[in-house]
């Protein structure tokens, strides 16, 4: 199942989660602190505090910048979804 590191009230998040939810696809979020000080889970798995980080554990991928998520769940799920 995908996975998506965002916090509610960001933008670029948001425009992930519209994506996610465009192409019907499962996925869960996981919450991260506003504060990127406080963010040590996600950079762990992204190398860097920002979000949204997007975890495909299928295609043992993870991606960066909310154009890129978006980019690759359309190049990734889009066709099969029938998007």
């Amino acid at each position: 199942m995908l996975e998506l590191y965002q916090f509610e009230a960001c933008p670029h998040c948001a425009k992930v989660r519209r994506k996610l939810e465009e192409l019907r696809l499962d996925w869960v979020a996981r919450s991260v602190p506003e504060d990127h000080a406080r963010r040590e889970r996600v950079e762990g798995i992204s190398g860097q505090p920002s979000v949204p980080v997007l975890v495909d554990p299928e295609n043992a991928m993870i991606v960066t910048e909310s154009d890129d998520i978006c980019a690759y769940l359309d190049e990734t799920y889009g066709r099969a979804s029938g998007s």
